[in-house]
């Protein structure tokens, strides 16, 4: 008999390519769709997208409700609100097209219409009981993750809370990734959504949970991100938003298996208290957290380092060390916030972040064990 533990590795079924967005409404047919809810947000109907959507479903004559209250870190009161017209108006499939909000949105207003209650109610793993509403997701960034993962996160706005919800039922039917939406992105969003990815790869690779089917899709995103990320930048080809696009989905497969770290758990709860945007968390504090976890995972870190540098020689003992200090090299080029008190108003909250975050579903999975002051000593660190 092995010793080797049991695993589990769920994902959707996988549409993907330039120009895949067109089977939508044939995906939304077969998953027996009448009337589907939309869920995007502003930014996507700004940008024409949700336009083009809806076109494509009243070309199938397939009827929909738009749903777009939908903020960067979406609110408990929203879901509810979208849950009562999904319910209300006899939808039978959501479709949600966006970002990480829209995507955690829809998640949270198919949760609410398959299972009842307030959505707080389902807050941590394997609260989720019954079926979700047929989903098909069309993410709009390469970074999120979410139209891949079992992970929805959702503000609870009166605890100040950015909740993680973590199913299995939470993984859409259908994800339509498409790269041709990546190509109207400005480069901020394009930069701090690949760098979510980068996270999603680094964290779940040294986590716990991490196995041989995360593993390979982890360091497959590392790669790709490290590779065409800075090109992504000077020269917005089809090619190198492809290659984002499979970064991110590859990143999702791994976190959404293996689970996360110490740096989405603080990311959560600055999100929860501050408002700030996911993506701008992670170059702060990525190499903080990887530091913190060196010690304990120095081979992997190793791994990732040499990836990193592109370099292809065997593993020395600094090389773990070197790879936090390039990736830091290159977040300093890229011209995003590297320091925690360029996002954080005053350091005064920091130590009520860090008792919120320990509390964080994400602290689970980190490789070194970590209480609210080793989290508080972090963010001084990257303060």
């Amino acid at each position: 008999m092995s010793d080797h533990p049991i695993t589990k590795f769920a994902i959707p079924e996988i549409i993907f390519g330039h120009g895949s967005i067109r089977y939508l409404a044939q995906c939304a047919r077969r998953l027996g769709a009448n009337r589907a809810l939309l869920v995007t947000d502003q930014g996507l109907i700004g940008s024409g997208w949700a336009g083009h959507v809806m076109d494509i479903l009243r070309d199938e004559s397939l009827d929909y409700l738009l749903f777009d209250k939908v903020n960067s870190n979406p609110r408990d009161y929203q879901v509810h609100e979208g849950a009562d017209l999904y319910v209300r108006e006899k939808a039978d499939v959501i479709i949600a097209l966006g970002g990480g909000s829209p995507m955690d949105t829809a998640k949270g207003i198919g949760t609410i219409a398959g299972n009842g209650g307030r959505i707080r109610d389902y807050e941590g793993a394997n609260k989720v009981m019954r079926p979700l509403p047929p989903m098909i997701f069309i993410p709009s960034n390469a970074g999120s993750g979410s139209d891949i993962s079992q992970f929805c996160i959702i503000t609870d706005v009166e605890r100040q809370v950015k909740m993680s919800i973590i199913s299995r039922s939470l993984v859409p039917n259908v994800s339509i990734i498409d790269p041709t939406l990546l190509m109207t992105k400005n480069d901020n969003l394009v930069v701090s959504s690949a760098i979510d990815a980068l996270a999603h790869a680094i964290e779940s690779f040294v986590s716990p949970l991490a196995s041989p089917f995360t593993e390979i899709q982890a360091l497959k995103a590392i790669e790709l991100i490290a590779r065409n990320l800075q090109p992504a930048i000077h020269n917005r080809t089809p090619e190198i938003m492809e290659q984002l696009s499979i970064a991110s989905t590859a990143a999702g497969m791994s976190f959404s298996n293996a689970g996360l770290g110490i740096g989405h758990a603080l990311a959560h709860s600055l999100g929860g208290i501050f408002d700030t945007l996911h993506g701008l968390v992670h170059p702060i504090v990525l190499p903080v957290v990887m530091r913190y976890n060196l010690p304990v995972c120095p081979e992997k870190m190793c791994v990732i380092g040499r990836i990193i540098q592109g370099s292809a020689q065997g593993c020395s003992k600094d090389q773990g060390e070197e790879g936090i200090a390039k990736l830091e090299e290159l977040f300093a080029v890229l011209n995003v916030p590297h320091r925690m008190r360029d996002i954080v108003p005053d350091d005064s909250k920091l130590e009520k972040i860090c008792k919120m975050a320990v509390h964080d579903a994400c602290m689970l999975t980190n490789p070194r064990k970590a209480d609210w002051e080793d989290l508080l000593a972090i963010c001084r660190e990257a303060w």
